[in-house]
């Protein structure tokens, strides 16, 4: 049995990475940061939660890393953990650098003092791309972070390349553009669009407040990004991948697929909110994925559209289940 380590397990992509390997057969341990809210529902809605063994830690301390790989004793940890929103990065740049940036960091000195034969996965981000260089991104491309967001993950970026080179590690980075699925956090704008769409189809809202909505991404499924995770730490040599589609969509486009799933014009219920837009915007990002699609035989799946309407369905299940519970209540009452 192979046995894998995960950190950031209760996110999106350590939900569906854990359950890709549970289904490859894998004992599966996860980090856990104990808060006072229950953070274990995306492993719920997935059927998981009580097939992972779950350690309590923390990236900022190093004891609890050490603690966590030498109970585990894994021969693979995926670093999934960090603070990910690129817009709370402004207003705790601080803690996103030390969790983000340095966090990355700690872990790999922990593989290195328990087990350096462990292979380790760093969740990089295209936000290091930021003021791009190129016009497509690929692994060859000048980085140029916009965020403190960006600029941490740069750092996790560069100390994973030179443990590998300096300490022989099979340490890897995926640089994933943007991956959504109805498992992403509220605060994430493709999260934000599908659950407003839902709540104003039923009629709970009246309408959605946007930054700026022509900035595009290269937007794919989650589920289909933590499969090329598992095959970078497959390959008979440690590397680094840019995973992305290959195509950009503006955030207007989103709006109007979301809309018109559910037959709404997006036009009467969009507002542009000035307080939303970032300090310093990173306008589009289109990834290259060449390399990861020849080396390692990876393919997205599921289209654009596919996804943002799994997300509104999602949602409209989330408000239409809600609103049967508050029903429900208030006859009791």
């Amino acid at each position: 049995m192979k046995r894998a380590f995960i950190t950031g397990i209760t996110g999106q992509d350590g939900a569906y990475l854990a359950q890709l390997l549970l289904d490859k057969g894998y004992y599966v341990a996860g980090l856990v940061t104990r808060r006072s809210t229950d953070s274990t529902w995306r492993l719920k809605y997935l059927g998981i939660e009580n097939d992972i063994d779950y350690i309590d830690g923390d990236l900022l301390d190093c004891s609890s890393l050490n603690k966590a790989l030498e109970y585990s004793k894994p021969s693979e940890v995926y670093n999934l953990g960090s603070q990910s929103f690129v817009g709370t990065s402004w207003n705790q740049p601080i803690l996103t650098a030390q969790v983000t940036g340095l966090g990355v960091l700690n872990i790999l000195e922990a593989i290195r003092n328990t087990d350096p034969s462990i292979r380790f996965y760093q969740a990089s981000s295209s936000e290091i791309y930021g003021l791009v260089q190129e016009k497509v991104q690929s692994e060859k491309t000048p980085f140029y972070p916009r965020s403190p967001y960006g600029v941490s993950k740069l750092f996790g970026h560069w100390i994973t390349v030179n443990y590998r080179e300096s300490f022989q590690m099979y340490a890897c980075n995926g640089i994933l553009f943007n991956h959504e699925s109805p498992l992403r956090g509220i605060e994430f704008v493709t999260r934000k669009v599908s659950n407003t769409v839902a709540r104003i189809k039923i009629g709970e809202c009246k309408e959605l407040r946007l930054g700026n909505i022509d900035a595009k991404r290269d937007w794919g499924f989650a589920g289909d990004y933590v499969r090329a995770m598992w095959l970078m730490l497959q390959d008979s040599r440690a590397d680094d991948y840019v995973i992305s589609t290959g195509t950009t969509r503006s955030i207007r486009e989103m709006c109007k697929i979301a809309f018109d799933y559910v037959n709404l014009d997006y036009e009467e219920y969009l507002v542009i909110d000035p307080k939303l837009f970032r300090p310093s915007e990173v306008d589009i990002l289109l990834g290259d994925s060449t390399k990861a699609r020849t080396t390692l035989g990876w393919e997205p799946s599921t289209s654009f559209n596919d996804l943002i309407k799994m997300m509104v369905d999602f949602d409209l299940y989330l408000v239409e289940k809600d609103r049967k519970y508050s029903y429900h209540t208030s006859l009791k009452s």
